[in-house]
C-alpha cells in the first residue's frame, strides 16, 4: 500500500527486489537486462511486457503503468464522485487493487479495460456507502465537439450542475454506461466487458440512461 501511496503522491526511489533467476533481472532503476545482455527502458515496454516485468519482481513497471493510467482513472473516478478529494482518494483505491490483484490479469481485455472495471467496483460502492459532495468543475475541461446528437449535447452542459445532478440521480448501470460511452468515448463491446454484461445491455442501459436524465433534467427546469 505504501508504494501505491507514494506512486500516486509522487515519485520516489524504491529499490527493486533482485531475482534468484536470470532472466530477466533488474539492471537499474527503470531498465531491465534480458538474456542477451540488451537493456531495455521500462517505459518502451508494451502492456503485457510491463505486467509480467512486475510480477517477477520488478517493481518500477508498476510505476509506468500508473504513468500511463492515472489521468484516464482520475478522470473516470471524477465523473463519479463529482469532486477532487474523493476521486483523488478512489484513484488511489484502483491503482492499490490493481498492484495486489495484477497476477489475476489475464490480458483478454486491455490494461486500461480491466483498470476501468476495478475503477467503476470501487466507485458504485463508494457511492452506495455515502454520497459525494459535488465541486465545479475545472475550466481546463476539454473543448466539446459539436455534434447535435443526445450524447454532444449532453457534453455541451458538462460543467452544468443539474447535469451532474442528474446523472448522480441515475440507476448504477445506466450511470456507469453513460460515463462509459459519453465521457470516456468507450464502444459497447469495451463498456460489456467493464460492467461485466452483454453488450444488447449496454445499449439499452444508453437508451436508458439518455431518456431518463432528458426526464429528470424536465422535471427540474432552471
Amino acid at each position: 500500500m505504501e508504494r501505491v501511496e507514494r506512486l500516486w503522491i509522487g515519485r520516489g526511489p524504491t529499490p527493486a527486489r533482485q531475482l534468484s533467476r536470470p532472466e530477466p533481472h533488474v539492471e537499474a532503476a527503470g531498465t531491465m537486462t534480458a538474456g542477451n545482455g540488451a537493456i531495455t527502458a521500462l517505459a518502451d515496454l508494451d502492456e503485457r511486457a510491463l505486467v509480467a516485468a512486475c510480477l517477477a519482481g520488478t517493481r518500477e513497471a508498476f510505476d509506468v503503468i500508473v504513468e500511463r493510467h492515472r489521468r484516464s482513472v482520475y478522470q473516470l473516478c471524477y465523473r463519479f464522485v463529482c469532486n477532487h478529494e474523493d476521486a483523488s482518494d478512489l484513484a488511489q483505491e484502483v491503482f492499490l487493487r490493481a498492484y495486489r490483484g495484477l497476477k489475476t490479469f489475464k490480458g483478454e481485455a486491455t490494461l486500461g479495460t480491466w483498470l476501468y472495471r476495478i475503477g467503476v467496483n470501487a466507485c458504485l460502492n463508494r457511492l452506495s456507502a455515502r454520497p459525494p459532495a459535488a465541486e465545479p468543475l475545472e475550466t481546463s475541461e476539454p473543448a466539446v465537439d459539436q455534434r447535435p446528437d443526445p450524447a454532444s449535447r449532453l457534453l455541451q452542459d458538462e460543467r452544468s450542475k443539474r447535469v451532474r445532478a442528474a446523472i448522480a440521480r441515475l440507476p448504477k448501470k445506466q450511470r456507469a454506461t453513460l460515463i462509459l460511452r459519453v465521457y470516456h468515448e468507450l464502444s459497447h463491446q469495451e463498456i460489456a466487458a467493464i460492467v461485466g454484461s452483454s453488450v444488447g445491455a449496454v445499449k439499452a442501459n444508453f437508451f436508458h440512461a439518455l431518456q431518463n436524465l432528458k426526464r429528470i433534467l424536465a422535471q427540474d427546469p432552471v
